[in-house]
């Protein structure tokens, strides 16, 4: 019986350690992708010709290698079983976190954070799966300021335009990003963390200061194509 509990320490160790490679890697994929969509997204500001033109090549790209929209079939696979994975790893990891030992500080101090990173991460995956109906399932039936329905489809520019000429549409995501940036601040953090960059005070601080800088980042650069057409800037 006491050979049994040593030896399911070091597998649980090792489990726990996998847990956390599968977290920071699924994470930092997603930051990646955060950034390249927060790109394209920019692009709205050139204006109609601009955005479409590179709205269109994302689905052209890699042809005749790739079909019509193959590369981003290709995102939304990795980034949705990205997604699954990162969530496995944070409730099983957060999970045995609170059954563990801890002082009182200590305890009350995780939990708090365990708490936000959880229900901050839930948010965002209900964010998702509204913004994959908001601008890809259902694109004509939700974005009713505007355009009709067919020059819609037949725009990106002229969706996105239509989308965020709702107040309440733009107060959604500016929702999300809030949750997005402070979800980024810890996760970048921990990233790094598990990754080994923070073994001195001078790396954890360094550490610390890119996940606010990558969640600042983030979080402005989504905000100003959906403001600047909420005021009038963008048309």
């Amino acid at each position: 019986m006491a050979t049994s509990t040593i030896s399911a320490a070091p597998l649980a160790r090792r489990t726990t350690i996998a847990l956390k490679l599968l977290m920071a890697a699924t994470g930092l994929f997603f930051v990646l992708y955060v950034l390249l969509h927060m790109y394209g997204n920019l692009k709205v500001l050139a204006g109609p010709e601009a955005f479409d033109t590179y709205a269109h090549h994302l689905r052209t790209f890699g042809e005749p290698m790739l079909p019509y929209g193959g590369l981003l079939w290709i995102f939304r696979i990795l980034l949705i079983g990205s997604l699954i994975g990162h969530a496995y790893a944070a409730f099983t990891l957060w999970s045995r976190a609170g059954s563990a030992r801890r002082t009182k500080y200590a305890a009350l101090k995780t939990a708090a954070s365990a708490t936000w990173m959880r229900w901050g991460g839930v948010a965002l995956l209900i964010f998702v799966t509204w913004h994959l109906i908001h601008f890809t399932i259902l694109k004509p039936v939700v974005n009713t300021a505007g355009p009709d329905a067919a020059a819609i489809k037949a725009s990106p520019y002229a969706m996105v335009v239509a989308s965020f000429q709702l107040w309440w549409m733009v107060l959604i995501y500016l929702l999300a990003l809030a949750a997005l940036g402070l979800h980024l601040a810890h996760g970048v953090f921990s990233a790094q963390q598990t990754l080994g960059y923070t073994q001195t005070p001078k790396a954890r601080a360094r550490a610390k200061g890119i996940g606010h800088v990558v969640a600042a980042l983030v979080v402005v650069g989504f905000a100003i194509p959906p403001l600047a057409i909420l005021f009038g800037l963008v048309k």
